[in-house]
C-alpha cells in the first residue's frame, strides 16, 4: 500500500460565510478588528459570539452602540440525524435582533436558515451556511460589502405553493394585481 492509500480519508468542513454591511463603516471603521477573506476554524463546543468586549467575543464590532456581546452562533447536530445546523441567539438586553424578518428579543433564539440577513441596528449581515461533515470544528468566512446586503442580494419573498403545485405569480405581468375569480370560471 502506498502512503496515499493509507492516508485518513479528508473530511468537508461546514463554514459559515458572513458578509458584513454598515453604512458608516468607511468613517468609523467598526469592522477593524474582523479579520476579511481569511477561514478561521471555531471548535464545535465554543459558541461565536459578535461584540464589543474582546475579552468575551472572538469577534469584535468597534462601536459604542453595539453590545457587549450582541449576539452568539452555536454550531450543533439535529437530533437523529447527520445534519448540521447553526442556532443564534441575541444577547443584546437593549437591542433586538432580526433573522430575515424575524424579531429575536433578549435571550430569544432560532436556527439559522442557510442563507439569511441579519439585521441590528444599521448592521446588515448576509450569513451562508456551506455544508460540511467535521463534528470537531466549523469554519467563518468574513467578507466585507461595499453596498447594503438588504439591496444587493435581497431574498426572495417566500410565497405559498398552491396545492395544484403551479404559482399563480408566474402568470402575473408586472403591471396587472390579482384578481378573484370564482372557482366555477
Amino acid at each position: 500500500m502506498t502512503s496515499f492509500e493509507e492516508a485518513e480519508t479528508e473530511e468537508t468542513v461546514t463554514c459559515l460565510h458572513m458578509t458584513f454591511y454598515h453604512p458608516c463603516q468607511e468613517k468609523k471603521m467598526m469592522f477593524r478588528c474582523l479579520n476579511f477573506g481569511k477561514r478561521e476554524q471555531v471548535r464545535a463546543d465554543e459558541m461565536a459570539k459578535f461584540g464589543r468586549d474582546s475579552n468575551i467575543c472572538h469577534y469584535n464590532l468597534m462601536d459604542t452602540r453595539v453590545s457587549r456581546v450582541q449576539f452568539a452562533l452555536q454550531f450543533y447536530r439535529k437530533l437523529n440525524s447527520s445534519e448540521y445546523c447553526f442556532e443564534i441567539k441575541n444577547l443584546s438586553k437593549r437591542t433586538k435582533l432580526t433573522v430575515n424578518q424575524t424579531e429575536l428579543g433578549y435571550l430569544n433564539k432560532i436556527d439559522l436558515p442557510w442563507k439569511c440577513i441579519i439585521c441590528f441596528g444599521d448592521y446588515q449581515i448576509l450569513a451562508e451556511i456551506q455544508e460540511g461533515e467535521s463534528m470537531d470544528y466549523f469554519e467563518t468566512h468574513l467578507h466585507l460589502a461595499e453596498a447594503p446586503v438588504l439591496q444587493e442580494r435581497s431574498l426572495p419573498p417566500l410565497q405559498p405553493v398552491p396545492e395544484n403545485g403551479i404559482s399563480s405569480s408566474i402568470f402575473l405581468s408586472e403591471d396587472k394585481s390579482p384578481t378573484e375569480m370564482d372557482e366555477n370560471e
